[in-house]
């Protein structure tokens, strides 16, 4: 099978799961007695944010920060960017790397930590929410829903996406239900291409290049950094 993705597709593939997997528990989380389970959550919001992104060609032209706002908005209402963040950087913020550390090494780790966090947010809110508008006229389609075997509280939602071009890409959202009995997304695979293996990995080929200089890979992070593989016949 060909694999083969845009850029573009993989910033709005990964926008939108984390927007389905989180503002779809956010809107239930006033009603402590409803639990919805991870094919409702996807379902539910996936109608939610296809909606803010029809209407926003209305306005964009003359007021795009009002969009971007918007996008920002939601997400710091559902998303935790700093475990995102630290995930991100892996064993240069692994739990490890942190016990092997003195106070100063400690603190300078947790401010480096502060400053990926601002800058993966801002790249995130800007870039993926471009992304989103230019592929407001796809066609989501939910999937099964499968349970782990060996635990109640993860599972994998399908979903397939179907761009104008007629092209139908099959996408994976792996999702942990939390102690407040919310589910939100933990990762994402797209076609067998898992996201959060590609930022990790990312970052830390660019944190080995620069010898281990942190600030230098946050200063010089954007999400032109991060490639998706492809595979070609």
């Amino acid at each position: 099978m060909t694999v083969s993705f845009s850029h573009k597709f993989t910033f709005l593939a990964f926008v939108t799961a984390i927007l389905i997997a989180g503002i779809g528990t956010h809107a239930r989380a006033q009603d402590a007695a409803v639990s919805p389970g991870p094919g409702e959550v996807v379902a539910d919001a996936t109608s939610t944010i296809m909606a803010v992104v029809a209407e926003a060609p209305d306005y964009f032209d003359e007021d795009p920060q009002r969009y971007f706002d918007a996008i920002g908005a939601e997400l710091d209402k559902v998303v935790d960017f700093r475990s995102f963040a630290r995930g991100v950087m892996g064993k240069y913020a692994s739990s490890d790397r942190v016990r092997s550390l003195n106070k100063e090494q400690t603190d300078q780790l947790r401010n480096q930590l502060e400053q990926f966090t601002d800058v993966l947010r801002a790249s995130l809110i800007s870039t993926y929410a471009r992304g989103l508008l230019a592929f407001g006229g796809v066609k989501l389609d939910l999937g099964d829903v499968e349970m782990a075997p060996n635990s109640n509280r993860v599972a994998s939602v399908s979903q397939f996406v179907k761009s104008e071009d007629g092209k139908v890409y099959t996408l994976k959202y792996q999702m942990g239900q939390y102690k407040d009995g919310r589910w939100r997304l933990r990762n994402m695979i797209i076609e067998n291409i898992n996201l959060g293996e590609i930022y990790r990995s990312q970052f830390e080929a660019a944190a080995d290049e620069a010898g281990g200089d942190l600030d230098r890979v946050i200063a010089q992070w954007t999400d032109t950094d991060v490639e998706t593989p492809t595979e070609e016949q």
